[in-house]
């Protein structure tokens, strides 16, 4: 299953690749991730909680960062084996980076795309409901990183997708 997005945030790309690859930053963009340690470089665990349908999830999560282009790509792969609701989650995440025009000047377009396998009872609900939760996941995390960089003082906050 593939999800692919994209947004633009008023921030000079090196500020924005800096950030993106920053795990905790990155972390803090996303709801329910919790416990985020560095276990070796560019490699991290974390718990991942959310509800999907009538269902909870808890996932511990091996990521790893397996190439990054400054200051235009990052790629991750991440997986989980063994959780109660899926018994195996693979996914692999591609950022890119562009200098894009903003209402304040300087920006970066993020363009994003996840490809993730499951299998199991989460495997099971089928791709529409996936494909809604992450669609449903998709725009706080676009309203957090924009905050994020705002935070860093690069203008104000754009309305989200």
């Amino acid at each position: 299953m593939k999800f692919t997005g994209q947004l633009t945030v008023q921030a000079p790309r090196a500020e924005v690749y800096k950030a993106v690859r920053d795990a905790r930053f990155f972390a803090a963009c996303v709801d329910g991730v919790s416990e985020l340690t560095e276990t070796a470089p560019d490699v991290y665990a974390a718990v991942f909680e959310t509800k999907v349908a009538y269902m909870k999830f808890r996932f511990k999560s091996r990521v790893e960062v397996v190439r990054a282009d400054q200051p235009s790509e990052i790629e991750a792969k991440g997986r989980r084996h063994s959780a109660r609701h899926c018994r195996r989650l693979t996914a692999t995440a591609l950022t890119r980076l562009s200098d894009a025009e903003t209402d304040g000047g300087i920006g970066t377009r993020i363009d994003y795309e996840v490809e993730a396998a499951l299998t199991g009872k989460l495997g099971s609900l089928g791709q529409p409901v996936l494909r809604s939760k992450a669609k449903e996941m998709e725009r706080p995390i676009c309203r957090a990183a924009r905050r994020g960089f705002c935070w860093f003082g690069c203008g104000p906050t754009p309305a989200a997708p």
